[in-house]
């Protein structure tokens, strides 16, 4: 195929050496869609200008939750003693050091401001409350009423959205964000969050830079914090190094830290998972200068969802090496309460909460977890996430599986576990095996191999 295949011709696209100079908006007549990368009759290509960034990452990082926002345009609403609930777990999970430092909520409906209240109540100074608007000035009075003192704004940064959804130029896209930017921080908020939706598909000299710098201006004349979401609405970001804006997501963090002035504790980054990559971009984004990491439980959020919250948690303490006062366990309780009490499906596969997480099929696998649970085990996962090494049984468990299963069952540790040797093991595999010889295509039930063991094994259940 050749280098040439993947080197981004459109010089508008390529990384350019930050000045800090002042940046107008780029007027343009039409909508600029960008179709060298978003052909929409293909999929989208991704390009390279192939200059290389360091890692640069902030001195602290953070995650922050849209569970009860974003997390609630995928699925059926909560109740109001749902999102008490979670928020209370999340507070647990956070820490006292508040690492899950803030937690996003609507406040459109009687029971959205309902679940505000009934959390700030809490009195918790982590997760802090933050809400989330539209950019239009009669949204902001609900924030007022509300008594929070952040609210995010949705402003929209690519021409998709500034010349097809809101039919406006630029120009004026531009100066009406900034207008109600203003009006929020005049009114006494202590900081604003504007939400650039749709940023990899955005230009990013003729649009973002110019109005992002212009954002940093009235940051500094009100003296209060403006934070940036930088938002891949629609999962575009690319997290390889030397790929080409937009989608470069190296290259959109340290354009707006060098470009715009952005302070690093000052950006957000929130994805979407429709091309599979919505973690490894959220990490990214921490790597490369982007303090605040946005996330959603289970990852579940519009569409394929955002970067799942437990998953962030594990990155945190693996870039870290601390868990900061998080505790872990909680992931494991939050995960039960969403499928028990609210009805939410998580797949069996899915890491650190899923049924078959931490199980094992394989009888190889199993043969090594009964010499040794770490040869097979991601790491102690009893002691981390309060989730034991477990093992179903099936055609292709053979006796390692079934005595891992009964030892496991049975509290046996050290000598006293039995070999995969034992007449009683032996038996009961012989049973196991005759199922599928009846051609069952179901694994074996807890309670069908339990029934096997006392039958087998009588002298362990008197």
């Amino acid at each position: 195929m050749g280098k040439k295949a993947w080197l981004i011709e459109e010089k508008r696209f390529a990384w350019q050496e930050p000045t800090g100079k002042k940046r107008e908006v780029q007027h343009r007549d039409e909508p600029d869609l960008l179709r060298d990368l978003f052909p929409y009759t293909e999929v989208p290509k991704i390009k390279f200008d192939f200059v290389d960034l360091d890692i640069d990452p902030p001195d602290q990082i953070w995650i922050t939750d849209t569970t009860f926002r974003d997390g609630q345009q995928a699925r059926p609403p909560y109740t109001v003693k749902q999102i008490v609930d979670i928020y209370d777990m999340l507070h647990r999970l956070s820490g006292p050091n508040g690492v899950i430092r803030k937690c996003e909520f609507f406040v459109y409906s009687d029971k959205d401001r309902d679940a505000v209240t009934k959390c700030l109540e809490k009195g918790y100074e982590y997760p802090k409350i933050t809400g989330w608007i539209r950019a239009v000035a009669a949204d902001f009075k609900l924030v007022k009423d509300m008594g929070l003192k952040e609210t995010g704004i949705l402003t929209s940064a690519s021409d998709y959205h500034v010349f097809r959804k809101l039919g406006k130029s630029r120009e004026k896209a531009a100066e009406d964000y900034l207008a109600l930017v203003k009006t929020a921080l005049d009114a006494g908020l202590d900081s604003v969050r504007c939400h650039l939706e749709d940023l990899t598909r955005a230009d990013f000299y003729g649009f973002i830079v110019p109005y992002t710098q212009r954002l940093m201006d009235l940051a500094s004349e009100a003296k209060k914090p403006i934070w940036i979401r930088m938002c891949d609405t629609m999962g575009y970001g690319i997290p390889y190094p030397g790929a080409a804006l937009p989608r470069s997501v190296p290259k959109l963090v340290q354009g707006l830290i060098k470009e715009c002035g952005v302070p690093k504790e000052w950006l957000e980054w929130h994805g979407h998972n429709d091309f599979h990559k919505v973690l490894v971009n959220g990490v990214t984004a921490w790597l490369y200068g982007c303090a605040n990491l946005n996330c959603t439980l289970m990852g579940f959020g519009e569409r394929c969802g955002n970067p799942p919250l437990e998953g962030a948690v594990m990155e945190y303490i693996g870039l870290t090496g601390t868990a900061n006062g998080m505790d872990p366990t909680v992931i494991t309780e939050i995960a039960d309460y969403l499928q028990r009490e609210c009805a939410m499906p998580v797949p069996a596969n899915y890491p650190f909460v899923g049924t078959n997480f931490n199980i094992t099929m394989a009888g190889i696998h199993a043969d090594g977890l009964i010499k040794d649970e770490e040869i097979y085990n991601i790491f102690d996962t009893a002691k981390v996430l309060n989730r034991p090494m477990g093992v179903n049984v099936t055609d292709k468990s053979g006796a390692a599986g079934v005595a891992f299963w009964v030892n496991e069952r049975l509290g046996l540790k050290g000598d006293k576990r039995l070999p995969k040797g034992h007449p009683g093991i032996i038996k009961m595999v012989e049973w196991v095996d005759a199922q599928y010889l009846a051609r069952r295509t179901t694994a074996i039930s807890n309670e069908e191999i339990l029934e096997q063991a006392r039958t087998h094994l009588p002298e362990y259940f008197k």
